[in-house]
């Protein structure tokens, strides 16, 4: 046997690629699984998209390489998108970079800025892949507690009595990802400047904006982000095109240059007829987003009736396509979410997944039709 990477000596596989094999195994013995862990959107895409990713099969050079920065008309899209959705100012020619997805950002931004031993600060809960690309391109992350007491928000005052000479990327999530907080004005600006003083580059990962969130937020709107800070985000949860594989980082044009030596060395550019698609998706009206929330918000008043059903108590202000929701007391998270799958066959997420700040939590998926949902609460009760 030929031994792995030493890099690899810290690092597990994703929990939810291990959990949904043990999920795939109980339904191949007719075990009538309701997955209610993932956040996978099951809606359709606009039409218009999809017309358009099939129509342009047949335009010349489709099927060759494309652009490792992406098709031109797409990044100005990007820009005219966040022009008229976040009020932010972009040149869609220096500032956007189209993306095979919002996590392939996560790898090529920490390929791009740190060292062996640099230091990043990933939220704890958060995005489990935060952490994990951290310890593949050998750096070390340094969980920053987020809990219910502060609204899930960072403490500036802790985080400054940290020593921070090693950190140079600090991984923010809002709407955060699993709990669905929504971060006020004062919070950017307080993490705009904490990434001044301590010269570390502000990453935040922006990919909820538009899901059950009135008043969508791009940390580039605010002054000075464009010194300190990276923003990624997806065509994923907004246009339900997570299969689809398109996302985007804007910024500064010289941090953007950095993540392209990486990215133009791992792939070969998107698919052009995906491009294609996805500029007729970001010129979505506001109906899109109106019709979207309307479903999101009747899955999630089911899913609230399944949290009382289970005991759980939960914000009713947060955002997002989950549900985040407290257990009873005396027993652990996975504990829970295991005694429910083998007692009610439904997979819920646990919130260690997250972090060890998800201890006496789950996340609720909502993406499962409302009778799937409805099924769930009949067999609870």
């Amino acid at each position: 046997m030929i031994n792995v990477a030493n890099r690899l000596k810290n690092v597990e596989e994703y929990y939810f690629s291990k959990k949904l094999r043990e999920v795939a195994f109980l339904k191949s013995q007719g075990k009538p699984i309701i997955n209610l862990g993932i956040g996978s959107p099951d809606l359709e895409p606009p039409f218009k998209a999809t017309m358009l990713l099939r129509d342009s099969l047949d335009d010349v050079g489709a099927n060759k390489y494309q652009s490792y920065q992406g098709l031109p008309a797409l990044r100005d899209e990007i820009a005219n998108f966040y022009k008229s959705r976040y009020k932010v100012s972009l040149s869609g020619q220096t500032e956007v970079l189209p993306l095979l997805g919002s996590k392939e950002g996560i790898m090529h931004i920490s390929m791009a800025f740190l060292n062996k031993g640099d230091q990043v600060l990933v939220p704890n809960p958060g995005y489990p892949s935060y952490a994990a690309v951290a310890k593949l391109v050998e750096a070390e992350p340094i969980l920053y507690d987020l809990n219910e007491d502060n609204h899930w928000l960072p403490d500036f005052i802790a985080l400054e009595r940290m020593a921070l000479s090693k950190v140079k990327i600090m991984w923010i999530n809002y709407p955060h990802m699993p709990t669905g907080t929504n971060a006020p004005n004062k919070f950017y600006d307080e993490v705009i400047a904490f990434g001044k003083r301590h010269n570390i580059l502000i990453v935040n990962d922006n990919p909820y904006s538009f899901v059950l969130n009135e008043k969508p937020i791009s940390i580039m709107r605010y002054r000075d982000a464009k010194d300190v800070c990276l923003e990624l985000n997806s065509l994923s949860k907004t246009f339900n095109m997570a299969g689809w594989r398109v996302g985007m980082l804007v910024g500064k044009f010289d941090y953007l240059n950095a993540v392209l030596k990486v990215k133009s060395n791992m792939d070969s550019g998107m698919f052009y007829g995906i491009q294609k698609g996805a500029i007729e998706a970001l010129k979505c009206s506001d109906m899109w987003f109106v019709s979207l929330n309307s479903v999101y918000e009747l899955r999630r008043e089911l899913i609230w009736k399944l949290a009382d059903a289970l005991n759980c108590t939960y914000e009713t202000d947060a955002s997002g396509m989950f549900v985040w929701a407290k257990i009873p007391p005396h027993i652990k998270s996975e504990e829970y979410t295991d005694l429910i799958l083998k007692e009610h066959s439904i997979f819920i997420a646990p919130g260690t997944v997250f972090g060890s700040n998800g201890e006496g939590y789950i996340r609720f998926s909502l993406c499962a039709p409302e009778e799937v949902i409805k099924e769930a609460i009949s067999r609870v009760k």
